[in-house]
C-alpha cells in the first residue's frame, strides 16, 4: 500500500507539471501579445488581479468540498472548467473578436476551477506521504509550477513560430485532457473523521468558516498567516511587472523567454535541493531565512540591468521560495487533521492573499503613470546612480523597494517568539486509534 500510494503522489505530480506548462505556455505568449498591443503594464496587472479575485470569494466554499467530497473528483472537475476557459480563448483569437474584457472573465473563470484543485492535491499529500518524506514531497510539488515556467517560454516561441498563438491553445488543451484522464484512473484514500472536525462545524455557514476558525484557535498558525500578507502583497505586485519591465530594459521576446525560464529554474533547483536536503529542524529557521533572502534577491533584481545580472537575481529570487514553502506545509500537514486540511489551506489562501489584489490594482498604474514617467524628472537624477535613468527604471525602483519590505517583514517576524516556536508549542496531531479489526485488515 505504501509503495502504490508513492506511486500514486509522484504521477499526479507528472501529470500536474505536464498542464501547467501548458498552462504557462498560453499565459506567456497572451502576455506578450497584450503588451506588444498596449504597451502598458496596468492590462497585465488587471490578469492578474481577476486571476486572484476568486480565490478570496471561493477558498471558504473550496475547502469544504475538498474535505467533503471525493479529492480525486474535484481536482478532475477543476481541470475541466480550466480547459473550458481554455476552449473559449481560443475561439476568441480564432475567430479574430478577441478583446481584453475577454482575457479578464476567462482568468476569472478558471482561476475559480484553479482554487478548488489547490486544497485538493495539496490535502491529498497527506494522504499518500508519511510525515518522515513530506518535506521532500511538499518540495517536489513546489517544483511543478516553476518546472512550467522554465520549459514554457522555450516550448511557446518555439510552438508559436510554427503555428501561432492558436496553436499554443490547443497544446493547452491537450494537456488538460491528460491530467483528467489520469486523476481519474488513480486512487486516492479518503481522510478519517477528526474529533476537531466534528467539533467545529455542524451546518453549512459553519463548514465554510471552519478553517479560519481553526487558524483563530492556533494562534501562532493564525500570526503567521497574517504575517505572509506582507510578502505576497509585495513580490507579486513587483512580479507582475516582470514582462513589461524585461521588454522595456531589453525590447526582446527571446531574452524574455529566457529570463523568464531562470525565474522558473531557481524555483526548480530550489525545491530540488529541498527535496534532497529536508529543511532545518525545526522548521521555522528554513521558513524564515528562505524568505529574507527572497527579499534580498527581489531588491537586487530591481538594481542590475544586464542580462546576465537580471538572469542570476531572477534564478535566485525563487530558488528560496520552494524552500521555505515545503517546510511550511510540513509544519501544516503535522498539525492539522488530515479531513480539516483542506479548509485549513483554503483559509491560508484567502488571508494570505487578501491584500494582494490590492497590489495588482495599484503596480501597474504606479508603473504606468508615476514611476515611469518621473524617470524623466530633474529630481530622478539623484536615483539614477541606483536604478538608472532608462526605459523600465521606474519600475525597477519598485521591485527594489519591493525587495527591502519583503526582507523587513520576515526579519521582524522572526524575532516574535510565539511564532518562532510554534512547532514545539502547537501539539502534532494525533488519529484515533485503530481498532482491532482493522489493524488486522
Amino acid at each position: 500500500m505504501k509503495d502504490r500510494s508513492l506511486r500514486t503522489f509522484i504521477i499526479l505530480i507528472l501529470t500536474q507539471m505536464f498542464s501547467i506548462i501548458g498552462s504557462n505556455m498560453t499565459s506567456f505568449a497572451v502576455g506578450i501579445q497584450v503588451y506588444r498591443e498596449t504597451s502598458q503594464a496596468t492590462p497585465l496587472a488587471l490578469v492578474g488581479f481577476f486571476g486572484l479575485l476568486p480565490m478570496l470569494l471561493a477558498a471558504g466554499t473550496a475547502g469544504v468540498l475538498a474535505d467533503r467530497w471525493n479529492r480525486r473528483y474535484v481536482m478532475a472537475i477543476a481541470d475541466i472548467g480550466q480547459a473550458l476557459g481554455t476552449l473559449l480563448l481560443l475561439i476568441s483569437f480564432a475567430t479574430d473578436s478577441f478583446q481584453l474584457w475577454h482575457l479578464y472573465t476567462i482568468t476569472t473563470l478558471q482561476s475559480v476551477f484553479d482554487i478548488f484543485q489547490r486544497p485538493a492535491f495539496t490535502a491529498s499529500i497527506t494522504m499518500l506521504v508519511k510525515d518522515e518524506h513530506r518535506d521532500r514531497a511538499n518540495a517536489i510539488q513546489q517544483v511543478t509550477g516553476p518546472t512550467g515556467r522554465l520549459i514554457a517560454p522555450i516550448f511557446a516561441g518555439f510552438l508559436y513560430s510554427l503555428v501561432g498563438l492558436n496553436g499554443v491553445l490547443v497544446f493547452d488543451l491537450a494537456t488538460f485532457l491528460v491530467a483528467v484522464t489520469v486523476v481519474l484512473s488513480v486512487a486516492i484514500p479518503q481522510p478519517e473523521k477528526s474529533v476537531e472536525a466534528e467539533a467545529l462545524a455542524s451546518n453549512r455557514w459553519q463548514q465554510a468558516t471552519v478553517g479560519i476558525r481553526y487558524l483563530f484557535s492556533k494562534r501562532p498558525l493564525f500570526y503567521n498567516a497574517l504575517y505572509s500578507t506582507i510578502p505576497n502583497f509585495l513580490t507579486n505586485g513587483a512580479l507582475i511587472l516582470l514582462t513589461p519591465y524585461l521588454l522595456s530594459l531589453h525590447n526582446s521576446e527571446e531574452l524574455l523567454g529566457i529570463l523568464t525560464a531562470a525565474l522558473g529554474g531557481g524555483h526548480v533547483v530550489g525545491g530540488l535541493v529541498m527535496s534532497a536536503w529536508g529543511g532545518t529542524r525545526p522548521r521555522i529557521h528554513t521558513m524564515r531565512v528562505s524568505a529574507m533572502l527572497q527579499g534580498v534577491f527581489l531588491a537586487l533584481f530591481g538594481l542590475v540591468r544586464t542580462p546576465l545580472a537580471l538572469g542570476i537575481t531572477l534564478f535566485l529570487l525563487l530558488f528560496w521560495n520552494p524552500i521555505g514553502n515545503a517546510a511550511y506545509m510540513s509544519v501544516l500537514q503535522k498539525k492539522i487533521p488530515p479531513d480539516l486540511q483542506g479548509r485549513v489551506l483554503a483559509a491560508l489562501i484567502q488571508i494570505g492573499q487578501i491584500i494582494t489584489p490590492l497590489a495588482y490594482l495599484i503596480s501597474g498604474p504606479l508603473a504606468d503613470r508615476v514611476f515611469e514617467p518621473a524617470v524623466g524628472e530633474s529630481w530622478w537624477s539623484s536615483l539614477q546612480p541606483l536604478v538608472g535613468s532608462s526605459p523600465g527604471s521606474g519600475m525597477g525602483l519598485m521591485i527594489f523597494i519591493s525587495g527591502l519590505l519583503t526582507f523587513t517583514a520576515a526579519a521582524v517576524v522572526y524575532l516574535i517568539p510565539s511564532i518562532t516556536r510554534m512547532e514545539e508549542n502547537l501539539p502534532d496531531y494525533e488519529p484515533r486509534a485503530q481498532s482491532a479489526s482493522d489493524t488486522e485488515s
